[in-house]
């Protein structure tokens, strides 16, 4: 353990203010509970609202900036495309750590294809966003995820990019010195009602309504399943009512209202549900959340089959958590498997209206449905405090390490910055045998055509003269 009190920069690449998406209050949480340990920065992009305790905020306007900051530092903490803007980061002499809570490269492909954008520019983007993927994955000191699942999607990308070596599998066989877990965190205090925002105030939501709480409108998500659902409970009851949080993000990167949000709005007006039974909100500030959370009744979080899903972590799940909410979620994510191992409430399928809707009516109908899942919750909220997900990352932060085969692989990513085509080449020698070499040919033919084989011969002509 280091003797001296050490120096954290964090670099957050989103907006900090009241309003804020959940990269950005992760980055904030982790410069409080680090702020315990460590002297801490959160540099930001913008101008924010918040006035932090026992850390200091500083915007940075420029990389100029940025530079003077990370000079001062003992370890760099980051996500995102701040490599991409800020190509500095990659050659810092002091360890860097990276954030790998969500794959952003998945989330754009099923964006994209919401928007119904091009082939073209689907792969374009795709391209971009894997590059700069590979990039975080090639340069970082240590990473940290937010489930042991994605752990396992993270280590399968280091180990093909050639992270998984014999320097960093002899510093720790269990790769944890390397990658560990995270999670999203919840706060050190309960939530506490300070206001009514719902029930008998909001404009549309009686006194006694059942409500229905969706927290942000993503394109990976499924809230067409639930407008879909509604008849089906308005027959049975009719004082149930949907709220939807966070129909536009708060972020500036972000300026347009999603696909989805644009749908399930369409869709709601279509069935005339529409502020009758089914509101819509803009982005609730991070300090006042707990007032909606606990006025309401059930919290849903639901989402389609795809691969998206298998990885994520939905950090709505955990607000729902902190405020005791029963939960109702699709399967096949790691937030469905706590529901359903904890009992937090209903699994339902994948875009199983008539299940989602029974879902609903049995939550709502059972009495005291909040006081007996009280325990459950209060005992997943120890776990999930932030004071307890962020050790790993407050032990890296108090005792900064550069990888083990940092040297060697700031070398390959020097040579893949110095090549015409930015691209990480092949650094392993040709092949030794005559047969091997002329598949290898074949192969870089087939793919590529007879540039691709020119590359490939000329590399082989270059490295025998090196050699």
């Amino acid at each position: 353990m280091s003797a001296t009190i050490n120096r954290a920069l964090i670099i957050s690449d989103d907006a900090i203010g009241s309003k804020m998406a959940g990269p950005a209050v992760r980055d904030w949480e982790y410069a409080r509970v680090l702020s315990r340990h460590c002297h801490v920065t959160l540099a930001i992009p913008n101008e924010s609202d918040l006035t932090p305790s026992g850390f200091g905020l500083r915007r940075y306007d420029s990389t100029e900036a940025l530079q003077a900051m990370a000079s001062e530092s003992d370890v760099v903490i980051t996500s995102g495309y701040a490599l991409k803007r800020f190509a500095f980061l990659k050659t810092l002499p002091v360890p860097l750590v990276l954030s790998m809570t969500h794959s952003f490269v998945l989330e754009n492909i099923q964006h994209f294809i919401s928007e119904g954008k091009s082939q073209e520019f689907q792969w374009h983007v795709y391209q971009d966003a894997a590059a700069v993927l590979n990039e975080q994955l090639a340069v970082g000191d240590f990473f940290v995820c937010n489930s042991e699942r994605q752990r396992d999607y993270w280590i399968g990308m280091l180990a093909a990019l050639g992270r998984v070596n014999p320097a960093t599998y002899a510093d720790a066989p269990s790769l944890r010195r390397l990658i560990d877990v995270v999670p999203f965190g919840l706060p050190d205090e309960l939530p506490q009602h300070r206001q009514p925002v719902l029930k008998g105030v909001y404009k549309g939501i009686a006194p006694d309504a059942k409500v229905l709480f969706w927290g942000g409108l993503y394109d990976w998500l499924d809230p067409i399943t639930l407008i879909r659902a509604m008849p089906k409970v308005l027959e049975k009851r009719s004082d149930v009512v949907v709220f939807f949080a966070g129909t536009r993000h708060p972020s500036p990167n972000v300026p347009t209202v999603s696909p989805i949000c644009q749908q399930v709005m369409h869709l709601s007006d279509e069935m005339g549900l529409t502020d009758r039974h089914v509101f819509f909100h803009g982005w609730i500030p991070y300090q006042e959340r707990e007032n909606y959370l606990l006025e309401a009744d059930l919290g849903l979080s639901l989402h389609p089959d795809h691969v998206e899903t298998r990885f994520a972590f939905r950090t709505r799940v955990l607000d729902f958590i902190w405020a005791g909410l029963p939960i109702i979620a699709t399967k096949g994510d790691t937030a469905s498997e706590l529901v359903q191992q904890h009992q937090l409430g209903a699994v339902v399928g994948y875009q199983d209206v008539s299940g989602l809707a029974q879902a609903i009516l049995d939550l709502l109908a059972t009495p005291n449905l909040k006081a007996t899942l009280a325990p459950r919750f209060a005992q997943l909220v120890q776990v999930y405090r932030w004071e307890q997900t962020t050790r790993p990352l407050v032990e890296f932060c108090r005792a900064p390490r550069l990888a083990p085969d940092r040297d060697v692989r700031r070398e390959v990513a020097s040579r893949a910055s110095a090549s015409p085509q930015g691209a990480v080449e092949d650094q392993s020698p040709p092949a030794r045998s005559w047969s091997a070499r002329l598949v290898k040919a074949w192969r870089s033919l087939r793919q590529g055509g007879w540039t691709a084989l020119k590359r490939e011969i000329i590399g082989y002509l270059l490295w025998k003269l090196e050699r």
